[in-house]
């Protein structure tokens, strides 16, 4: 166990080590700025290639932690993954899928890394001269957090995918990359000295509507990880009906029950088809509401000084968004539509916490 958790944290170190030296050779005169903006970037990467390693059904393509069975990379495991392969040729154990599994976990930790080289840095400088900007109270949590992450990825794997832990999964890596873009928006404003200040009156409205507007998109994101986790895409297979009615038949008790096995009822029976139907039905149409505030919220911010790029980047992925939901519906989930539906989620969540910052900056401004 140790040499393995020592194998796999080189491989994580050597992953780490090329955006670690594209900041160091980096021209930007604030190098920790930089570090701050290429893990928002990774962190936006890892959680789509998350989506992809759910929607492949490759969370237990290695169904130990953190290893595959118990070594560092399915090269060293291969006759364990295609025993379990003959076995069941369509399971949840394939050379392919123990390859998406085991990549996943690798960006991961070298995103771990980037967060602890981010803390260290912060802490040396803050020692030497309490420089702005290196505050080490912010990565010190951003720390905690991705420790965090890295529990509920584990748990994710040794409680086989319980739809309640793969959810709080995903709403934990979007909270992950809401922290660092609010990080990185915060090292822009001490390079920029801040954005220009908007109107009082307008900038006191927009922090409500861009609060009130992260909310609902949190909320919209845990129903659609639900809908995900628990297979329930398919549930519904027109629009805007479901099954030729408004309102379909829902087991909304057995659908909405946290704890529980994955397609399995509290109970643990079979969970009934009408669930899942009800898991589809309330994410579906809760996206209406996403539409409505979302688009509400980016038209207002649309004419504020300072609002204006962030609110047509919201404008533009929700209705993008709309569409790949749609479709997904229609073209029978496909993967490709489906890992640009999960992307456009979490592009929402970095645009909107760029707002939130933002409408926040400028109210502080008066």
């Amino acid at each position: 166990m140790h040499m393995t958790l020592l194998q796999m944290a080189v491989t994580a170190l050597l992953i780490a080590v090329l955006p670690l030296s594209m900041v160091w050779i980096s021209k930007d005169v604030n190098k920790y700025r930089k570090l701050v903006w290429v893990s928002v970037f990774l962190t936006f990467d890892l959680i789509v290639f998350g989506a992809f390693t759910r929607l492949t059904d490759s969370g237990l393509g290695c169904p130990d932690w953190p290893g595959c069975y118990g070594e560092a990379n399915p090269f060293i495991a291969h006759d364990e993954i295609k025993a379990a392969e003959a076995l069941m040729p369509t399971g949840p154990v394939t050379v392919f899928k123990a390859w998406v599994e085991m990549i996943h976990r690798y960006l991961a930790m070298g995103i771990g890394i980037l967060i602890v080289a981010m803390m260290v840095v912060a802490w040396r400088q803050w020692r030497k001269a309490r420089a702005a900007g290196y505050e080490p109270g912010y990565p010190t949590l951003l720390f905690f957090f991705v420790c965090l992450q890295g529990a509920f990825g584990a748990w994710t794997v040794t409680l086989k995918l319980q739809p309640v832990i793969v959810t709080t999964h995903l709403l934990l890596g979007m909270g992950l990359l809401s922290l660092l873009v609010w990080f990185g928006c915060r090292q822009d404003s001490i390079r920029t000295l801040g954005l220009p200040p908007a109107r009082e009156p307008a900038a006191r409205h927009m922090r409500t509507l861009a609060v009130t507007s992260g909310v609902v998109l949190a909320v919209q994101i845990a129903l659609g990880g639900w809908v995900s986790t628990n297979y329930a895409t398919l549930a519904c297979t027109e629009f805007p009906l479901c099954q030729g009615q408004m309102v379909p038949e829902m087991d909304f008790e057995h659908g909405f029950h946290l704890w529980r096995e994955l397609g399995k009822t509290a109970a643990g029976h079979y969970l009934p088809f009408s669930a899942l139907t009800a898991i589809h039905w309330v994410h579906r149409n809760f996206a209406f509401l996403v539409v409505l505030v979302l688009g509400y919220t980016a038209w207002r911010a649309w004419r504020i000084e300072g609002l204006t790029r962030p609110a047509q980047g919201i404008a533009a992925v929700l209705a993008v968004q709309a569409l790949t939901g749609v479709a997904t519906i229609y073209l029978n989930y496909p993967l490709t539509i489906a890992v640009l539906h999960n992307a456009g989620a979490a592009l929402l969540v970095l645009l909107l916490t760029m707002l939130n910052y933002r409408a926040k900056h400028a109210d502080h401004k008066q």
